[in-house]
């Protein structure tokens, strides 16, 4: 693929609710990547393959996962997000693209990336948001919850928080941005940037920092977990529904104006 003449890349955003994850899968498993590689192959007029910078899992959602593929095709990059988008179901869109160097990867080139987590607090089930936040039936704590969370920025092992089944690699990573907001009517968001995230250590983290939130472990049980650099210690994952991939941050001058904006 690489020998083709193009490298094009392109930010997606998509609504993860009826996809087995981004990563291609074998029909009738369908994952995201499955449709936009129909649908660009349609628009290029020859397969396409993508590469990703991050292979979200089943459920979760995306407002700026980057790809990029290789090819031949003559449409006008400027052009691509319309032709795309008149093909693609109304919950995967693409939002720019742009002519990339033909060294640019999405996943090898990444500099780091922002996630956010939503969590809603109710009194009863809400259909509406029950595909789009983690819904808890009881008053968070957030004072707590904030203690917590703010042990995890800088540079650590965060052991404690990574799921079994992830590509091998280390497991320091920095993260320099950790902030929970409120949004109103019980509606809470988490957001999380870094360099670099374990395998669902967003969700371990989330559902470790509402057992504080819940008053189920106190704030200095929560650094002992996170001390101990033992996956067993944390709470269960949480939900894939409240997981949102916001952006991915790569060198000055490989993004367009719009998306560094």
């Amino acid at each position: 693929m690489k020998a083709r003449a193009r490298n094009i890349a392109l930010t997606v955003a998509y609504d993860g609710t009826r996809y087995h994850g981004f990563q291609r899968q074998t029909p009738p498993v369908i994952a995201v990547q499955n449709v936009l590689e129909q649908v660009l192959a349609k628009v290029c007029g020859e397969t396409v393959e993508l590469a990703a910078a991050g292979r979200t899992d089943t459920g979760v959602h995306a407002y700026g996962q980057v790809v990029n593929f290789f090819t031949d095709g003559r449409i006008p990059a400027a052009r691509l997000p319309r032709a795309a988008n008149g093909l693609l179901p109304s919950d995967i869109v693409v939002r720019e693209a742009w002519e990339a160097a033909r060294d640019f990867s999405a996943r090898h080139s990444a500099r780091g990336k922002t996630y956010l987590y939503r969590l809603a607090q109710c009194s009863v089930p809400d259909p509406f948001t029950r595909s789009y936040a983690w819904q808890l039936f009881c008053p968070l704590d957030l004072d707590a919850m904030r203690t917590a969370l703010a042990m995890l920025v800088g540079t650590h092992d965060y052991s404690s928080f990574r799921a079994a089944g992830g590509a091998p690699m280390s497991p320091v990573r920095t993260l320099d941005e950790i902030c929970l907001t409120e949004e109103g009517d019980g509606r809470l968001v988490c957001r999380l940037h870094g360099n670099g995230f374990l395998y669902h250590m967003v969700r371990n983290i989330m559902s470790t920092v509402v057992s504080v939130g819940q008053g189920r472990i106190s704030v200095e049980r929560f650094a002992e977990i996170f001390a101990a650099r033992d996956r067993r210690l944390a709470s269960p994952t949480a939900p894939a529904c409240g997981l949102y991939l916001l952006s991915v941050d790569y060198d000055e001058g490989i993004l367009p104006a719009v998306e560094r904006g």
